[in-house]
């Protein structure tokens, strides 16, 4: 147990920008609370001990605010990032390297016995207030967005965003996506077709962001063709034409 405690901690390292010492992300990160406890609980569900699993789940509920129910089955490596309001059910099975930000849902959309709750598979990243409900699967490395509502199986390596969820298909939402994941804020994406300003003015800047990209890998390219370097044309830049600088971009 306290081996994987050690693991959980050092993936908080790999994860959290913020966290500076392992007695920090022990003593004030709610997730780490939340899965040891879940390690516990689950240990006393699998022994048909269910009412002290279950009164174990709800003294961490009311700890850490996040609420994981002792049948769920939960891979290593998982991370709880702020926690608060996360709930997954009975059913859930999460695989390792797995991510889910403050107020995630892994729900059932049916009272029927049986699966009725999502599968995560490795390194799934799941943005703050999504809910992703009933026997679905979240294929590796996928990512949901912020707010989504997920209702059918993601395909891995894509990115599913909005209610109802759709996955990404274009290829400038794509590289807006990946624009945002090097910005460092991917996980809280907002789905393009909501009528927010401030989202609409993010995902303009991405898009700036991803054509001037593009035409600075233009650039370089026709400069290695010319057989000139960056930093030649820098070091001449007071005779630079700009005009020049336009066609060749183009």
């Amino acid at each position: 147990m306290f081996g994987r405690l050690r693991e959980d901690i050092r993936s908080v390292f790999d994860r959290d920008p913020a966290a500076r010492t392992s007695w920090e992300v022990l003593t004030c990160y709610p997730g780490i609370h939340a899965r040891a406890m879940h390690r516990l609980s689950h240990w006393l569900w699998g022994h048909r001990l269910r009412w002290f699993a279950r009164f174990v789940s709800h003294v961490a509920r009311c700890l850490t605010g996040i609420e994981i129910h002792p049948g769920a089955v939960i891979g290593r490596r998982f991370f709880i990032d702020h926690g608060m309001g996360v709930v997954i059910g009975e059913t859930a099975i999460i695989g390792d390297d797995v991510t889910l930000y403050h107020g995630v849902t892994l729900g059932g959309t049916s009272w029927n016995k049986g699966r009725r709750h999502p599968t995560l598979e490795e390194g799934v990243v799941i943005g703050a207030g999504a809910q992703v409900l009933g026997p679905i699967t979240i294929g590796a490395r996928a990512k949901v967005g912020s707010n989504a509502v997920v209702v059918k199986d993601v395909p891995p390596g894509t990115t599913a965003v909005g209610n109802p969820a759709r996955v990404i298909d274009s290829e400038k939402a794509q590289k807006r996506e990946e624009k945002a994941g090097q910005m460092g804020f991917s996980a809280y994406a907002i789905a393009g077709s909501q009528d927010d300003p401030l989202a609409k003015a993010i995902h303009g800047l991405l898009d700036h962001a991803v054509e001037t990209d593009r035409r600075i890998e233009v650039l370089l390219r026709r400069l290695e063709a010319d057989g000139a370097t960056l930093e030649d044309e820098l070091a001449t830049a007071d005779k630079f034409d700009p005009k020049y600088l336009s066609k060749i971009v183009d």
